[in-house]
């Protein structure tokens, strides 16, 4: 079973829950922490047991960022190889999520800043409680907004215009202004349990047509529509040849529930 050094791990029958856990200094990330967390994201890969993925942080925040001391500080110290090195490997965090399999959803409590906005940004749903804050707060200590894929990602969730205002200023995008916006699915209190129930179900569901509609949301950003359809087409067909499409039929025609297995 997979373990975790710089950060919680469990699994709750099909779904793993990564937890941020620094709270006393609103769980930060670390050199060792981001290498940690890109390392895992790629090792869901060879864990088809864990079918669904929640990130969450401990003690009412869920990650305020790079640590000023542990991370903020050296990078001032650092030649231009290495300031590559750990930009590179931070946005290889963003990749190894994008590109798991598994849905990863993100349960958004307080503070939510500068690469724990990335993290949320880069999940595939995120959830958050009423007190939930999200700042991408780059330009605030003298950095541009596009860190780690933010200024392609971002605007494909929430608009160029708005995404543009909140890369320019840094400034925090509270709970019902980012519902409102399409940032956050839901808001809800507690998130955690309701972002479990979501996760849950989806466990449930059907797992590679999941992974299949996760690797297409993906692939598609860079493909016109003729080839996406043509893509999609022959997603489809490889699915249809899977048992939990003949369970699904075969449940319709019993009039019942469905008990996909994920194959």
């Amino acid at each position: 079973m997979m373990k975790a050094k710089h950060f919680l791990w469990r699994s709750e029958g099909k779904v793993g829950v990564i937890t941020l856990n620094r709270p006393d200094r609103k769980n930060p990330l670390t050199f060792d922490s981001y290498a940690e967390l890109r390392d895992f994201f790629r090792a869901l890969d060879r864990e088809p047991s864990i079918r669904t993925v929640v990130i969450t942080g401990e003690g009412g925040n869920f990650c305020s960022g790079g640590d000023v001391h542990e991370i903020i500080g050296p990078l001032t110290k650092m030649t231009m190889p290495e300031l590559l090195q750990f930009t590179r490997m931070t946005g290889d965090v963003v990749k190894a999520m994008r590109h798991c399999p598994q849905p990863v959803i993100a349960a958004i409590d307080g503070v939510c800043a500068g690469a724990g906005a990335i993290l949320a940004m880069a999940s595939d749903m995120r959830y958050a409680s009423p007190t939930a804050k999200a700042a991408f707060l780059f330009a605030r200590v003298g950095l541009a907004g596009c860190d780690m894929g933010a200024c392609t990602m971002l605007p494909r969730i929430i608009g160029q215009g708005r995404a543009s205002e909140l890369l320019y200023t840094g400034r925090s995008l509270a709970a019902e202004e980012g519902l409102a916006w399409g940032f956050y699915n839901k808001v809800v209190d507690p998130v955690l349990p309701a972002a479990m129930e979501l996760a849950q179900s989806l466990a449930s569901g059907p797992t590679a047509a999941h992974a299949m509609t996760k690797k297409m949301l993906h692939q598609e950003w860079n493909v016109g529509v003729d080839e996406a359809i043509e893509m999609e087409a022959q997603a489809q067909a490889i699915l249809m040849q899977n048992r939990d499409f003949r369970r699904a039929y075969e449940a319709f025609v019993a009039k019942k529930k469905p008990e996909f297995q994920g194959d």
